[in-house]
């Protein structure tokens, strides 16, 4: 059997002030336990820039306006992964410069290492890092599976359009309390 990783993707206190789902937390805590409990890595992917943001041009539509923007301590509260799903000693966290987990990151190295094969996504937002990451996930030939219930977006139409109509060409789809049991 292939060796699976969770990936908690983007669960940045900024990120998630921004949805209103409240069981959102307690279910991506239980994801996170349950990988725990089955002894899989479990990786956390979070947005981060240097001071300035050096990485990102101006005329980039999401995270333009932070170019040149000095960070201060309040942007590293803002930035930390939220406490519900705070990382252990044995978990990674990677930093990416993109929407995509991949994109910037050394996740892709750090999964070969470990000999992951299969992933399984979580995070905010659905139509942002979710999908960016589960193309490129394919594209490098990882299995996959999507917790549809640990995954959010803005919009709750595409949320739905994501998770049952696209993401089943590429990655088995899920709700948490389904994967836990599996």
């Amino acid at each position: 059997m292939p060796k699976h990783a969770l990936l908690v993707m983007d669960v940045q206190n900024v990120i998630v002030e921004r949805y209103a789902d409240p069981g959102y937390i307690d279910r991506l805590r239980q994801a996170v336990e349950a990988a725990r409990a089955k002894g899989m890595p479990v990786i956390h992917a979070v947005v981060g820039f240097r001071p300035g943001a050096p990485e990102v041009h101006p005329r980039n539509r999401m995270f333009g306006g932070l170019a040149g923007r000095p960070g201060g301590p309040a942007d590293q509260e803002a930035n930390r992964i939220h406490e519900a799903v705070t990382p252990r000693p044995q978990d990674v966290v990677v930093t990416k410069r993109r929407v995509s987990a991949f994109a910037g990151s050394d996740l892709d190295m750090v999964l070969r290492a470990a000999g992951v094969e299969h992933l399984v996504l979580s995070g905010l937002a659905t139509s942002g890092v979710v999908l960016s990451t589960l193309r490129q996930a394919a594209d490098l030939d990882y299995g996959l599976t999507v917790l549809s219930d640990a995954c959010q977006d803005a919009d709750a139409e595409v949320h739905r359009v994501l998770t049952e109509k696209v993401f089943p060409h590429q990655a088995d789809v899920m709700t948490v309390a389904q994967w836990s049991e599996s």
